[in-house]
């Protein structure tokens, strides 16, 4: 815990951003850090609230000790607090940046809308153990002889290839991209998180002994059972990636798409790469229609915004969610409230309770508008409710159904058994596959979720994998 007054004597502060029309103008990180000593203050708030609902089932998933590193902050024993909050979390600059806080929602002191800010914390701790060069490679002592394979290097696959290089196995990481990083690099846009932070992360777990093989797509380059034949263990970390489908008609028409090739082109043209030969993707000058209310709809706002949209829609078929929850039916759950994004406060209008109907186009094929109707509280068209949007440029963001299937998974036929919404089928206690030998973390095992279920499935899997390679395992779980 903190001061033992301190949540009675402290308001809560957050990291403030840049003002709208100074941040739509650039893809940096817009969040204006608070100094050292307000983070101080900050960790102060952290009660003895006898069950710190913020680490446990309900609010962190990597199951960080929140009430022990906000002590070790509020005493001005930094050092000890990043070593603390690193035991847990592999890349906590991640997490700070990126992790919409469900610890904060389970704060107590979230009863009173007063949480601890938990993030805040968080990202200042593994800023500050970057900036001492407190954060070093940590190689393992002794070699166990034992390769292992990860396909994949999203959040899962990285905090999996840097837990098992520590425990001494041989650790080769192939990822389809010319980088590393998954859709944290290509999906979250640098205005977000900026990806000089996974680099520093890469060059660390190389250090480690860690090696990535880039521009390697299984199923296409190599054969997964050539992969794993080379290997003592694989693990499956591919993530979710196949779109789910609107299924609205006019979606053929040039200008409709869906969100991901919109954002991944952008961030390649954010980290330097070449897409000239790509057809270009771009809100520039467009009144822009988002369809979809989640965290990939809201990247979509603000990288629109940033190249130059005229507007920006943002379709909902929900009903708007109170802007309060009931604290007696939610709390220390996730609850289901009025939120609005930063891109969302950059001038998007949002239409709640709203069905996309169909996109129109003009004789040429290309989009014009987008017809909609209001939605009854079963999500049907109320007859005469209709109306148009004008758009040029319609982006598709309702979520994800699973991995691609016309890739390894088509491969291996039905050795690789799937579950009922198509992802590979694991277990939590073990992450072993059907395949003996082979194992699946992260997105591709759980569906579409946040990068800290995936940094925390990466880790389990881990430890599982050492087990099965030696027979027993020191790696936390």
């Amino acid at each position: 815990m903190g001061k033992v007054t301190g949540f009675l004597e402290i308001d809560r502060q957050e990291q403030k951003y840049q003002p709208a029309s100074d941040r739509i103008r650039h893809f940096r990180e817009f969040t204006v850090p608070l100094p050292e000593q307000e983070v101080q203050r900050q960790a102060a708030r952290c009660m003895d609230c006898g069950i710190p609902f913020c680490h446990g089932p309900t609010g962190c998933p990597v199951n960080n000790q929140i009430p022990d590193w906000n002590d070790l902050v509020y005493e001005g024993d930094w050092e000890e607090a990043a070593r603390n909050l690193h035991s847990t979390n592999n890349f906590p600059e991640f997490t700070g940046r990126i992790c919409p806080a469900p610890c904060e929602e389970a704060c107590t002191l979230n009863l009173e809308d007063v949480p601890v800010s938990i993030k805040t914390v968080e990202q200042a701790i593994a800023d500050r153990a970057y900036k001492e060069g407190w954060i070093k490679p940590e190689p393992a002592a002794h070699k166990t002889g034992k390769t292992v394979a990860i396909i994949g290097s999203g959040p899962a696959g990285m905090a999996a290839g840097q837990q098992l290089a520590r425990a001494g196995h041989t650790v080769h990481i192939y990822e389809r991209e010319p980088r590393a990083g998954g859709l944290m690099r290509y999906g979250i846009p640098d205005f977000k998180m900026e990806k000089h932070y996974i680099d520093r992360r890469v060059e660390q777990m190389e250090a480690e002994g860690v090696v990535f093989h880039y521009n390697c797509e299984i199923g296409k380059d190599v054969t997964l059972e050539e992969l794993h034949d080379r290997h003592d263990a694989t693990l499956l970390c591919a993530g979710a990636e196949r779109p789910r489908d609107p299924g609205i008609p006019g979606m053929h028409l040039n200008g409709a798409m869906y969100a991901m090739p919109f954002l991944v082109q952008q961030n390649r043209r954010v980290g330097g790469e070449d897409v000239s030969s790509e057809t270009p993707y771009w809100a520039g000058g467009k009144h822009v229609v988002v369809v979809g209310g989640g965290d990939t709809a809201s990247d979509c706002v603000g990288t629109s915004f940033r190249q130059g949209a005229l507007s920006v829609t943002q379709m909902d078929i929900r009903p708007m969610p109170p802007v309060k929850e009931d604290k007696f039916k939610f709390w220390p759950y996730w609850p289901t409230k009025f939120r609005t994004s930063s891109s969302q406060a950059e001038g998007a209008e949002r239409e709640f309770q709203a069905a996309t109907l169909e996109i129109i186009g003009d004789e040429d094929g290309k989009v014009t508008g987008v017809k909609c109707a209001r939605v009854d509280e079963k999500r049907v068209p109320i007859e005469g409710s209709e109306f148009i949007l004008k758009a040029d440029l319609v982006l598709a963001a309702i979520g994800f159904s699973g991995p691609e299937m016309n890739t390894y998974i088509k491969e291996t036929g039905d050795k690789l058994e799937l579950d009922q919404r198509t992802n590979v089928k694991a277990n939590t206690d073990d992450y072993k596959t059907s395949i003996p030998g082979l194992f699946a973390a992260g997105d591709v095992r759980r569906g579409q979720s946040l990068v800290v279920w995936a940094i925390r499935e990466g880790r389990q899997a881990a430890r599982s994998i050492d087990e099965f390679l030696i027979g027993h395992s020191d790696l936390p779980r």
